[in-house]
C-alpha cells in the first residue's frame, strides 16, 4: 500500500496548528491590558438582604 500526498491540510496538520494556536491566543489576550472589575448591579434584580431571605438561604444549606 503506497501513501500518496494529498493536497491541502490534513488532520495531523490541523492538530499541530490547534496545539500551538490556543496557547498563543491565551497569551495575546492576557497581554492586551489591565482587567477591569465588573460593577455590582445596582438595580432591583439582586436579592435583598432581609431576615426572610437569610432564613431561606440557611434552610437550603447542606
Amino acid at each position: 500500500m503506497s501513501k500518496t500526498k494529498e493536497e491541502g491540510a490534513t488532520r495531523r496538520d490541523f492538530l499541530k496548528l490547534a496545539g500551538t494556536a490556543a496557547p498563543a491566543a491565551v497569551a495575546a489576550a492576557s497581554l492586551t491590558g489591565k482587567a477591569e472589575a465588573a460593577e455590582a448591579p445596582t438595580d432591583d434584580t439582586r436579592i435583598q438582604d432581609t431576615a426572610h431571605t437569610r432564613a431561606y438561604i440557611e434552610s437550603t444549606r447542606f
